[in-house]
Parts: structure tokens; sequence; C-alpha cells
């Protein structure tokens, strides 16, 4: 679709002709949350998990929330049903609203509410065969990254730390603990075990977070929450990433050292092949 249709503020109306205006909080001060819901053959993929982690978002920075769960779910799929495509990734914003330029919070200001979706591609089979590349870099950004925030300038200079040095992904540290990706959960596995850092608010706890810890425990896969040194990173056997779109990911190299014997191992051969039954299911 070249002109797809979008949800802005109780109406759907074409992608070219969406406007908000330029006092909007989200434009000023990237002052809202935001949520990217993957859909397979016109399923939404744990929707409510999505919903719940919005509505904690919103909770958070104190926007009060617009919709019910039933509500969100009946407009996500109304946009949803405009596109053709059976596989794809719906994107949510709600931003604070429209006032005056200050920095504290207006009063009776109504939140903007935006959705729209974009075709679902997932990771290609060269990815999930061979692996993929990593760069190391300190994490740089604030410190209550729990909440999914539009601000993410952070995120985005990470990002293009990564293209720069062909890199699918960058893996953050703080000082010497693991954080996360630019945009990926990262885990790691040694001797069949899979770790991953603690739910804090040094990290968003991805939605696939939960899922991967559902599917260890159904794959008997022992797994653990906590904090892990930059050592035991480079030293893993193993190292995944976990997003919406990568879905799950496991990394080659790092730095240009090879991950364990550089291919993927036998935790997320046996992980992948349990999300793809899920998303069949």
């Amino acid at each position: 679709m070249q002109d797809p249709l979008v949800y802005l503020n109780g109406a759907m109306t074409p992608l070219s002709e969406a406007r908000i205006p330029v006092l909007d909080r989200g434009f000023i001060f990237g002052d809202g949350v935001y949520e990217v819901v993957p859909m397979y053959a016109r399923k939404l993929f744990r929707a409510r998990q999505h919903i719940a982690r919005l509505f904690r978002s919103l909770n958070k920075i104190g926007i009060p929330n617009p919709h019910a769960e039933e509500e969100w779910l009946r407009l996500v799929d109304q946009v949803a049903a405009a596109h053709p495509a059976d596989d794809q990734l719906v994107y949510l914003q709600v931003t604070r609203g429209v006032a005056r330029r200050g920095h504290a919070f207006p009063k009776e200001v109504t939140p903007t509410v935006f959705i729209m979706t974009n075709p679902f591609s997932p990771p290609s089979p060269q990815a999930v065969t061979n692996g993929v590349p990593c760069v190391t870099m300190d994490d740089k950004r604030w410190l209550h990254c729990d909440i999914k925030s539009t601000s993410l300038l952070g995120n985005v200079l990470a990002a293009q730390f990564a293209v720069e040095h062909d890199a699918t992904e960058v893996i953050q540290f703080r000082g010497d603990w693991l954080s996360e990706g630019s945009a990926s959960n990262v885990w790691i596995a040694r001797n069949g075990e899979l770790y991953a850092p603690p739910r804090d608010a040094m990290i968003l706890e991805g939605i696939r977070y939960g899922f991967i810890e559902e599917l260890c425990a159904a794959g008997g896969i022992p797994f653990a929450s906590r904090p892990i040194t930059r050592e035991e990173v480079m030293q893993a056997d193993e190292v995944l990433l976990s997003s919406a779109s990568k879905e799950i990911l496991a990394v080659a190299s790092i730095d240009g050292r090879p991950v364990g014997d550089g291919r993927p191992g036998p935790v997320f051969r046996k992980l992948h092949a349990a999300y793809q039954e899920a998303k069949k299911a």
C-alpha cells in the first residue's frame, strides 16, 4: 500500500494526511510512550502482554490511559484489517498531547493516540542459520529504560554505532554489567543454561523476555535472571538477541571475535524451534 490507513485521534486516515500540531509534546519533548505488536497470519502475538506494558509505561510517566484493554485491541485490529499483509508489526504511540511549551505537565490536556502498521518480515534464513555480528559499547542512556519511551536518541545513536561497524546490533554495558542492545534484550548461554540481566530500570523488559522464560521452562532449559558481567558475555557459549522484529537470533561474533565456535548453538536452536511452533499455534 502506497498510502496506508492509520489511526489518529479517533479517525482512520491515509498516512500522508495524518497531522499533529507542532506543539504536541511528543514532537517537542519526546513526551510519550509506544509499543510494537507483531501479528502472524492476522493473529496478534502476545497482544495482551504488549498492552499491559503500554499501560505500565503510561502510568510511570503520568499520562492518562485513553482506552481500556479491549478498546485498544479493537483499534489495533481495525488498523491491521485495513492492510493486505498477513504478517504485520503494529505500532502504537501515545503522547501527553498538545499544550504550550513548558517542561512541567500541562493540565487538562488530551493525549494524542496514533496507530500504524507495516508488513513484517522475519529474520532471514541466513541470519537464523549463521547468526549475526554484534559490537560492544558503553550504555549512555538514561536511568529509566524500563519505560518504553519515544525519547529514543540514545537508542538511535547506539543503532547507528552498530551500522557504522557493520554489525546487526550493539551489546551495551553499564560499567562492567550487561544491559541490552539498542532494540533487543541480550541473553547468554553457558553449559546449556540460559541467563538474562535482571528485570530492573536498566533494561526494557521485552515481551519476549517472559515468553522465552516460558519456552525454557517447557523445554527443560535452566534459566536464571541475574547480573551478568562483560567477561561472562565474552566467554559465553552462546549469546542471543530477542525482540519483536528479530524474534530470537544467535550472535555469531562480538567485536570481531567468535562467540563459542562462531555458529548458533543448541540452546538457540531449541528456543528458535519452540518460538516458531508457538507462532504456528
